[in-house]
């Protein structure tokens, strides 16, 4: 049985190549329960290879990743999944010509117990579940301001708010750990600030954990309690955010300049 202070996503010393490029190597991270903890790094530095090392996108060459005591490297993306460890995209990949509801619903089904049989037979599980999942699906949305938009196709939606849909999909699985790949991409400075208070809002409300990637230094050092950075796949550095706008390494790898540079990696 895992302690109950023991780290919920714990990374050993992942490693992955591709061909001759190794893009991560050693990486490590241990995430507490609740803990809300920022990737951070120059373009190319591998974060987004991260995300896909941890919820089965690659398998690593070396390396152990545990979420609640189990090991999660040879699962498949949606056994991750099932296993609690949910994810956003740098690039929204919603399903566009579905509802903003049945966006919604359908990762709902993760989490379902009917059989195909039972489905097709409408029997009175199915439909129990199906009335829950939708329940499930008409809460998320309020909580994410789609509901009254609930009916459009996803396509419809403006940026922002597909960005909040692929959020409020990732947490229809009902995950422990929630993966945000560049959350605040392409909103205006209004919606980021509604995206941090919301972000706030879900890890307090389902008591997750989340981990987030992006380039906007502003949301992420008030944002996150934590913070890893990454260059050419390695870990630099590791700690609060004030510490992180402090750090030579930090600032030499943002700005090219020599590690003995005042000031700090730009908010």
């Amino acid at each position: 049985m895992t302690p109950p202070d023991a780290p919920l996503l714990e990374v050993a010393s992942i490693s992955i190549s591709f061909g001759g490029l190794r893009a991560v190597r050693e990486f490590s991270l241990a995430l507490g329960r609740g803990s809300l903890s920022g990737l951070i790094g120059p373009n190319g530095a591998g974060k987004t290879t991260v995300f896909n090392l941890l919820t089965g996108v690659y398998q690593p060459d070396a390396g152990t990743i545990r979420l609640a005591g189990r090991s999660l490297p040879g699962l498949r993306p949606h056994e991750i999944a099932h296993a609690g460890l949910a994810r956003t995209f740098q690039n929204i990949r919603l399903f566009p010509d579905l509802s903003v509801l049945d966006n919604v619903r359908i990762a709902c089904h993760l989490r379902a117990r009917h059989t195909l049989a039972g489905a097709l037979l409408r029997s009175p599980l199915h439909l129990l579940e199906e009335r829950g999942m939708l329940r499930r699906a008409r809460e998320l949305l309020g909580i994410f301001g789609l509901d009254d938009r609930r009916d459009e196709y996803a396509r419809n939606l403006p940026y922002g708010d597909q960005r909040r849909l692929e959020i409020a999909r990732a947490m229809a699985t009902e995950p422990k750990v929630i993966l945000l790949d560049e959350p605040a991409a392409g909103m205006n400075p209004q919606e980021t600030r509604e995206l941090a208070g919301l972000v706030r809002r879900i890890r307090t409300d389902f008591s997750l954990t989340v981990l987030l990637i992006e380039h906007d230094m502003g949301f992420v050092m008030d944002l996150c309690e934590s913070i890893t950075v990454l260059d050419y796949g390695q870990v630099i550095a590791h700690g609060p955010p004030a510490a992180i706008q402090r750090d030579p390494k930090v600032i030499e790898a943002y700005l090219g300049a020599p590690a003995a540079v005042e000031g700090g990696v730009p908010a």
